[in-house]
């Protein structure tokens, strides 16, 4: 299983390696306003953020300067690029940029008061795994804001999903990846919560989803009324 995991880590690396030189050209419109809704979100909540899949650094600029910003990818090639953005555009506020696996982030506990993630969590080897991190390393209090591919489970845009799934994999995207899977996720989570799920563009084919990690207070008192319901 470990030599099948990295298998797919290289197979994965080696594929946004090659889509580095042209990444900005061919995905920067197309996912621009789903970009800016995640942005957004993020910066309600404001603070530390880690920005997981940076890539190139596209979002880098658009982020206030009162926030500070962490940025990790599995790309090399990708963050050569981001850093360079960084330095053309003087952001400041750009705190670190780091080679990493999303799966098992080099961060301690509580260290952001946001994590986002954008076009990630269908294409890592391991999803839940990588949903665990983000939860562990986001602050009580604070939010897991992801843009994600969400399949249907039925209709006509199911049908083109199984149609076109042989070239999304080829990007690294899972077309199957359904909704019900983040449903079973956060059932092994207490301390996660669901607060919105939207469609957005481009043509309401992805969603941004947002997650709260609960206070410590809330949590414990959720436990307790629990357990009185079932006394």
């Amino acid at each position: 299983m470990k030599a099948n995991v990295k298998l797919n880590d290289d197979m994965m690396v080696g594929d946004y390696d090659r889509w580095a030189p042209v990444y900005d050209l061919v995905f920067g419109p197309v996912f621009k306003r789903g970009r800016q809704i995640a942005i957004e979100a993020a910066e309600r909540v404001g603070g530390r953020i880690l920005e997981v899949g940076v890539g190139t650094g596209i979002s880098l600029q658009d982020y206030s300067r009162e926030n500070r910003i962490v940025g990790i990818d599995i790309s090399a090639s990708m963050l050569e690029k981001a850093h360079a953005r960084v330095r053309e555009l003087g952001l400041t506020h750009v705190e670190q940029l780091a080679v990493m696996d999303a799966s098992d982030l080099d961060f301690v506990d509580n260290s952001f008061d946001v994590v986002v993630a954008q076009y990630v969590v269908t294409t890592v080897p391991k999803p839940e795994a990588t949903l665990d991190e983000f939860a562990r390393v986001v602050k009580p209090g604070g939010e897991i804001i992801l843009l994600s591919r969400v399949s249907d489970e039925t209709g006509l845009r199911r049908s083109i999903e199984h149609l076109v799934a042989p070239a999304a994999r080829k990007l690294g995207w899972r077309t199957e990846f359904g909704w019900e899977r983040y449903l079973a996720w956060l059932s092994h989570k207490p301390e996660i919560e669901l607060i919105e799920r939207r469609l957005t563009p481009p043509f309401g084919h992805f969603s941004m989803i947002r997650f709260g990690k609960r206070e410590m207070g809330a949590l414990v008192n959720g436990h307790n009324s629990l357990a009185a319901a079932n006394s």
